[in-house]
């Protein structure tokens, strides 16, 4: 075999959605229909299948290895590839993925020979036939070698758009789920967000402007989608009501039912109402909405294009849509225990279906990440902990035991009082109930844990 492809584990004590929402490896399934025509390559999604890789790698002898990764990975993705050079010495590890192109310094070491800081077509398809015959690779953009070093780029490059081949994963694609809609399928139609929110990461990657691929392709890729359910992965997929709108007509005229889950912002539902509105009649069964505060103040501080006032309208609109709203909201760390008082009763105005919390994160290479350097609670090296779940900022207006204690009430009311169980049960199905409710219990655990841990540090 030429390459083997790889999705690690994720680490057993990272807080993540990931115990919610489990879903395909988009860019490895791309990266493997760039290859594909010209080598033999098998892609293994470990975070489905424990694999025994010595045993793998003994069995298909590939040339070379590339492994995707995010920053809670880095130590899973080292650990790894020592493994592999200890079966082969001479095989070729290429690390890709958000982690590689934002910090690809991460992965120096003697196992990983290559990191990709940029994704395109041309580039993969050099890198790995230089590789795979044998060929140390010349200059090619987005890569950087072992040899030379890895550093950050002064310029960060967006990837280039690719199409997944979703063939890659089909022995594992009954496992893949958004919540409760299993099996489910990821589509991407356009990169980019306009939004520029203060702590978003996405658009930094992917460029503060929106990049929407040609209709009549992502109309393709919806044709042959098998999975009833498919979550658009977009940033804001409802800002653009004439893209929505062809969408529609393409799903009248080709008579395609399926569900649609989408990210959307508080400002995309109210500028384009009547497009959301039909949208929900071919399909949007829920819409992942940002509302992020219960103050208009830190609004504004984070950039968002909305106020408080904005985001009751916006849920009154996406309940009488009948679309199903997946609120997310943002813990700032100089929150005081009124301010999580106030969340919660936040919540129970806007009514959404399901509500999740996460604490903000100054991630490593972003502004935030200076603005709080002083009151960082984790090092940057310390990479299971930025997961977007684990509090890294050291609160202002009260104990760190005290913030975790309001993270767990606030979680525990959301659970028990907001997040609905009949409602899961009648969407779907008490499988999922008790899948989500584990899922549940994890993160409160983990929560509690860090909680007892502080408690007896302090």
């Amino acid at each position: 075999m030429d390459i083997l492809l790889i999705r690690p584990p994720r680490p057993p004590k990272a807080i993540t959605i990931g115990e919610f929402m489990f879903s395909e490896p988009l860019g490895l399934e791309a990266v493997y229909r760039v290859l594909k025509q010209d080598h033999e390559l098998l892609l293994i999604d470990m975070m489905v299948e424990r694999s025994d890789i010595e045993k793998v790698l003994k069995k298909y002898q590939p040339r070379c290895v590339g492994i995707t990764s995010l920053c809670i990975d880095v130590e899973t993705i080292l650990t790894l590839a020592s493994r592999i050079k200890a079966v082969n010495p001479g095989i070729q590890i290429v690390v890709g993925g958000t982690q590689a192109q934002l910090r690809p310094h991460s992965f120096t070491s003697p196992n990983i020979d290559y990191v990709m800081t940029r994704s395109t077509a041309a580039g993969i398809s050099e890198l790995f036939s230089d590789l795979v015959a044998g060929k140390t690779p010349g200059a090619i953009d987005g890569v950087q070698s072992k040899k030379e070093g890895f550093a950050v780029p002064k310029q960060l490059q967006f990837n280039e758009y690719l199409i997944p081949d979703r063939s890659s994963t089909q022995r594992y694609r009954h496992h893949y789920s958004y919540f409760g809609y299993k099996p489910s399928a990821l589509l991407q139609t356009s990169q980019g967000c306009s939004k520029c929110c203060s702590f978003c990461l996405r658009w930094r990657i992917e460029g503060a402007v929106e990049r929407h691929q040609d209709m009549s392709a992502i109309c393709r890729q919806i044709a042959d989608i098998d999975e009833e359910t498919i979550m658009i992965v977009d940033n804001d997929f409802l800002c653009d009501g004439g893209r929505l709108e062809t969408l529609c007509d393409y799903l009248k005229e080709k008579r395609i039912r399926k569900n649609f889950i989408c990210y959307s912002s508080v400002h995309s539902v109210l500028a384009n109402k009547d497009s959301v509105e039909r949208f929900a009649r071919y399909g949007l069964k829920a819409a992942l909405v940002g509302y992020e505060s219960h103050n208009s103040k830190e609004l504004s501080a984070y950039n968002k294009k909305c106020t408080v006032t904005d985001s009751k309208r916006a849920s009154e609109i996406l309940r009488g849509c009948g679309i199903d709203v997946w609120a997310s909201f943002i813990m700032h760390p100089d929150w005081s225990h009124e301010d999580f008082h106030s969340l919660r009763k936040y919540i129970r105005i806007l009514q959404p279906e399901v509500s999740s919390l996460t604490p903000l994160t100054p991630f490593p290479g972003l502004p935030y990440f200076d603005t709080f350097r002083d009151r960082l609670l984790v090092d940057e090296q310390e990479y299971t902990k930025w997961s977007f779940g684990q509090v890294t900022i050291r609160p202002g207006k009260m104990t760190l035991q005290a913030y975790y204690l309001e993270i767990l009430k606030t979680n525990l009311y959301i659970n028990l009082f907001m997040n609905n169980a009949m409602y899961l049960v009648r969407k779907f199905g008490w499988k999922a109930l008790f899948r989500i409710a584990h899922g549940s219990l994890k993160l409160t655990y983990r929560y509690l844990t860090l909680l007892i841990e502080e408690k007896g540090t302090g």
